[in-house]
Formats: C-alpha cells, structure tokens, sequence
C-alpha cells in the first residue's frame, strides 16, 4: 500500500505583452526551478537534505514514546525473569571455618557432679554446596507465562508506538512538501499579477484600457504578493517542526527530497482489510496477549492451592581443619500442602476481575477497529473522487485563465475578467494540493489502521534500513 502521492500544483507565468499558456508549479516533493522563499543560508551552515525515509528513521530515533516503549520492553523482559527464578534451579556456595566453645548445660545435656560443662575450645570448617529445584510449582508456572504474555504485549506495545511516530512523521513531511507546492503557486500567481499589471500599464499608455483597469490589476498584484510571503513563511515554520521532531539543526536550512515513489493503492473490500487489520494491529495483539496475560494470572492463583513439590541437596567436606575434612551430603524431597491461605481467595478475585477486563478491552478494541476500517476506506475512495474533481477544476481554471488574459490583451475585455481568473486559478491549486495531501493522508492512515504503516513506508519508500 502506498503510503505517499506526488502533489502537483498548477500556477499561471504570464510573459509581459504577449500571451502563453499557464506554467505548472512544481510537483509536491519537487523542487521548484526558482526558490519562492529561501532565507539565506547562514555562514558556515550548508543546506542539509532530507528524505522521507530519513525523517521517518531519525523521528524513530528520537521520539521520546518510542524510547518509553522500549525500555516498557526491557522492564517486561526483567519481569519475565524474576518470575522465572522461582522454576530455575538455585545453586548458592558456602565456605565456613569456625572456632569455639559450647556450654552443654545450655542445651540440656545431663552432666555428672564436678563434669565442667563447657567444650572445646575446637574449630569447624565447612565448604558446601547446596541447590535446591522445583519439580512442581504451578504457581510459578503461571506467573512464568502470564510474564511472557505480557512481554510479548510490551513489544507490540513498541510496534504501536513506532507505527504512530511513522504516520505522525509521514503526515508532517507531506505537509510540508504540500506548504512548498503552495509556496511556488502562490509565487507563480504573483508572477502572473505583475505581469497583467505590466501589460495593463503600457496599453493604459496607448489609451486601449482606463486607469482603473490598471488600478484593479496593482490590487490583484498586491493580494498575491501577500498570499506568497504567508506561503514561504508557513514553510519555514513547517521546517523548523519538521527539523525538531527529526532531531536536526533547526538553524541549519532543510532541503526535502526530489523524488517520491508513486504506487497505486492494493484493492481491499471490507472482509480482507478487517482479517489483516486483525492479523497485523500490533495494538490489537498486544490486547490479545494481555488476555492470555490475565488467563496465566488466575491459573498461578489456582495454583497456589494445589501442592508444589521441591528437591534440595547439599554437597561438601566438614571437619576440624581444610586438611582433615570429610565428604558429607544430603538430599531431600519434599511436598508442601496448602491448608488454609487466605491470600489465595484475594488473588482469585483479582485475577478474576483483571481477566474480565482484559477481555471487555479486546472486545471493544475490536468494535473500535471495524469502524476505523470501515472509515479508512471510505475515506480514501471519498479523497479519491475529491482529487478526481480538483485536477477536471484545475485544467480548467488554466484554460479560462489562458482565455481571459488573451482577450485582456486583444482589448475584448477588462482586466477584471483576468483578476477573476486569476482567482479561480488559485482557488483550483488549493483545491488540488488540498485533495490530493488528503489522498495521501488516507492511504496512510489506512495502512495505520491496517497494522502495516512502518512496513509500508520502508518498503515503498526505500527498503530496510
């Protein structure tokens, strides 16, 4: 699915004196052959080029949601292996070597009359090796799981994220190129007014046309004028955004990509995008392993009611010095029985109520995601038709603008009819930027929708990176 269109804009040159067609503006993503507005580059600071592909993989880089989510990624994968120490086995050493004294009559040891009752003084040394392993332990064994759900959900969690910082990316690119396509409109029917106003001067010199024909054109020029700096500013701001979210040098000018991929949309009905939607939303799979997370959850519950079962050995030498110790072991099973806990009902509950709403979660996300792929593609149909509409309304306010400066300089008519066409040009341009920025943005916000907007932009915009 194509996630970005060329725009392109038409505007109207009009050589002093003798008529020509109108000139097309630069295509959305094209740089026009004369800059409309380029602040001059600082000293020392060289132009620096930025492709979509790049914008969206410095954005990645830099979003600060992306960053959260990965490290919410990193916590999980903790989580999972905290939970996981209680089924691994525990091996710890140990290294002792003591002296002393013990008085027996402390412990109840019965002594003859005149026996003293302290021993020793005399040293114990022990090295050993104890490990101790679950056999059974279904408690952990849920927690194990409902640990790995939930890193799985954090990691889908981080593919959402970075699906919207691509959308979000994409989005602001596009805006910009359609605010340049505006821009060299906007300079181009400026062009146009000065030079209506250049031919209603000489004929107003010849006595072919009155003084407010010229006065009418002077405005016309002066509207434009005004139209074209708003236009170039509005680019420098969209730069500046387009530099902060990117993380580039905002003082360092931006100069966007020339060329942009034109793909046509894949034909989906309904039944089609709804089963990728489901397979693809990471939004949507995280939900569903939140869900498992939960079913996990009330089995570790359940689990604490029944009986674990755990072996425990130790192994190592024990005798007076290092030199004189002798092996020694021990090994034991042993099966714990729960009788009465009652932490365990409040853990059932809890579990209950958290599975519930997980699943209340997934069902409405569902419900959520019909409707956003039900609107998505009729959006792009609607936009579609829009664009269809503007470039028709585009051509044709290009011909009627052709035709009113030709009678304009025939002497058939007044330069009111070319100010009006002049209009109607630019009210087509905007018509068309804006259908077609819209197209765009509707094929992306489909792919959003569709789970597939980071896959999509490297595909068609450039490969893996």
């Amino acid at each position: 699915m194509s996630l970005l269109l060329p725009i392109c804009v038409a505007g109207a040159l009009v050589a002093p004196g003798r008529p020509t067609a109108p000139t097309a503006a630069p295509a959305l993503g094209c740089r026009p052959a004369t800059p409309v507005s380029q602040s001059a580059t600082p000293a020392g600071r060289t132009a620096q080029p930025l492709s979509i592909l790049d914008a969206i993989q410095r954005a990645l880089s830099h979003n600060l949601a992306v960053l959260t989510a990965a490290q919410g990624a990193r916590r999980a994968d903790g989580g999972r292996w905290s939970a996981l120490a209680d089924l691994l086995p525990s091996v710890a050493g140990r290294v002792s070597d003591s002296r002393q004294t013990i008085n027996l009559a402390a412990f109840g040891f019965p002594l003859p009359p005149g026996t003293p009752s302290l021993v020793g003084p005399f040293s114990v040394f022990d090295a050993r090796v104890a490990v101790s392993q679950p056999i059974l332990d279904l408690r952990a064994l849920g927690a194990v799981q409902a640990q790995q759900h939930m890193l799985a959900a954090a990691r889908f969690n981080e593919q959402s994220a970075r699906d919207l910082v691509v959308l979000a990316t994409a989005n602001l690119y596009l805006r910009t190129l359609a605010a340049e396509a505006r821009a060299a409109s906007a300079a181009a029917q400026a062009d146009t007014a000065r030079a209506v106003v250049s031919v209603a001067t000489s004929m107003k010199a010849s006595g072919m046309v009155a003084g407010i024909d010229v006065l009418r054109a002077e405005v016309q020029q002066a509207s434009a004028d005004q139209r074209a700096a708003a236009a170039a500013n509005d680019v420098s701001k969209l730069k500046l955004q387009l530099a902060q979210v990117t993380g580039l040098d905002a003082a360092r000018p931006l100069v966007l990509s020339d060329v942009l991929p034109s793909v046509p949309t894949a034909t989906l009905d309904v039944g089609e995008a709804l089963t990728q939607a489901y397979r693809s939303r990471p939004d949507y799979l995280a939900a569903q392993e939140r869900v498992k997370a939960a079913e996990a959850d009330r089995r570790a519950a359940v689990g604490e009611l029944l009986p674990s079962v755990r072996v425990t050995a130790d192994y190592g030498a024990i005798g007076h010095t290092p030199g004189d110790a002798q092996t020694t072991y021990a090994v034991a099973g042993s099966v714990a029985v729960p009788i009465f806990t009652g932490r365990t009902r409040g853990h059932l509950i809890t579990a209950d109520a958290d599975l519930a709403a997980r699943r209340a979660e997934l069902e409405d996300l569902r419900q959520t995601i019909d409707t956003d792929v039900r609107s998505a593609l009729l959006d792009l149909d609607s936009t579609r038709q829009q664009l269809e509409v503007a470039s028709r309304g585009r051509t044709l306010a290009d011909e009627q603008l052709t035709h009113a400066r030709d009678r304009f300089a025939a002497g058939v008519a007044g330069s009111l009819e070319v100010v009006q066409a002049q209009e109607a040009v630019a009210a087509a341009t905007e018509h068309h930027i804006t259908a077609l920025y819209g197209y765009t943005v509707a094929k992306a916000l489909l792919a959003r929708t569709l789970g597939v907007a980071e896959e999509s932009a490297r595909q068609l915009l450039g490969g893996t990176r």
